[in-house]
């Protein structure tokens, strides 16, 4: 039987290597959007006609951007020479007050139905949650159970930001603690790790960040299986990773576009709550003036770089996958 690194040397050796697509139904608000973008999509009706092994990955999207949370990701997804064959998870316990009417229900599945099923790869995204204790949260114990599956029939799981905290928490039993204030805007880190997920980076990069807690360094550094891959003087732990870099808990949101911040920022001073401009984002630090991106780059090769570490290491036919 061919590994799936195999079927890419194949291609390569055939001529006939070429950008493959993410996989998602023509309906979905993101596939409109990304082809205004020339991001190179491809509708499920005509990939169910090609011949290939496209990688498998679900999105737990826990984000209340759920359309823009949608379009970010399957933006960066998109910039590989493999075809990503999407499905999109969400929590059945939790009534979403921000998608749009019947999205969920159209372009979703629930927890249940993956429960007996295999993906190459797991994104589990944040979650406005995070200063709720892990146990009030009213998805907790789903989230859990998904967690759990995701050692036994997934690959690769990637968490970000509120997910890698949960992650940690779940599994390791890494506390969270609160900041004295919200950490906001675009930060430097440094690469420490040599995981293939950092081919091609600068020692240095920048990225966004957007949070209130962070999580316990020293307990991080207590547990041998955990690895600190990345981190930041100001902005603290980046990226952990474990089981050889097969679970990856990145703490910012290198997926955010150009005006996430400045959506996030505006909302919070509507709302009147306490909030900073976001710190290396605008120009002279004025929110009059448009930021200008520093992360897209690092953005797009991280992404492109855990595809093609998933790719190389999953078996041609999933049920081999353990």
């Amino acid at each position: 039987m061919y590994s799936s690194i195999d079927g890419l040397r194949f291609l390569r050796f055939s001529g006939i290597l070429r950008l493959m697509p993410i996989k998602i139904p023509m309906a979905l608000p993101a596939y409109s959007a990304l082809k205004k973008e020339n991001v190179f999509v491809i509708a499920d009706v005509r990939a169910e006609h090609q011949d290939i092994r496209p990688l498998r990955v679900a999105i737990a999207n826990l984000m209340p951007t759920t359309v823009d949370t949608e379009i970010q990701l399957l933006r960066l997804l998109s910039n590989s020479p493999l075809q990503v064959d999407i499905t999109l998870l969400r929590m059945g316990s939790h009534i979403s007050r921000n998608a749009p009417p019947g999205h969920l229900e159209r372009f979703y599945v629930n927890s249940e139905w993956i429960m007996n099923t295999r993906f190459d790869g797991l994104i589990i995204t944040g979650a406005p949650v995070e200063t709720l204790p892990f146990e009030a949260v009213d998805y907790w114990n789903e989230l859990a159970a998904v967690l759990d599956y995701s050692a036994r029939r997934v690959w690769s799981t990637l968490h970000i930001c509120w997910g890698a905290q949960a992650g940690l928490y779940h599994r390791y039993g890494i506390p969270k603690r609160g900041l004295d204030r919200k950490l906001f805007g675009i930060f430097p880190h440094r690469v420490r790790g040599r995981h293939t997920l950092f081919r091609g980076f600068d020692d240095e990069f920048l990225a966004p960040q957007s949070r209130h807690t962070e999580i316990d360094r020293e307990a991080i550094t207590r547990r041998p299986d955990l690895a600190i891959q990345s981190e930041s003087e100001e902005a603290g732990i980046f990226i952990v990773t474990a089981r050889e870099g097969r679970e990856i808990y990145v703490t910012g949101h290198l997926e955010y576009d150009p005006l996430t911040l400045d959506r996030e920022y505006r909302r919070d001073l509507d709302k009147g709550l306490p909030i900073e401009v976001p710190k290396n984002y605008y120009p002279g630090d004025d929110p009059n003036t448009p930021p200008i991106v520093r992360w897209r780059a690092h953005a797009h090769l991280f992404f492109s770089n855990w595809l093609n570490y998933v790719y190389q290491e999953t078996p041609y036919n999933l049920d081999d996958l353990f």
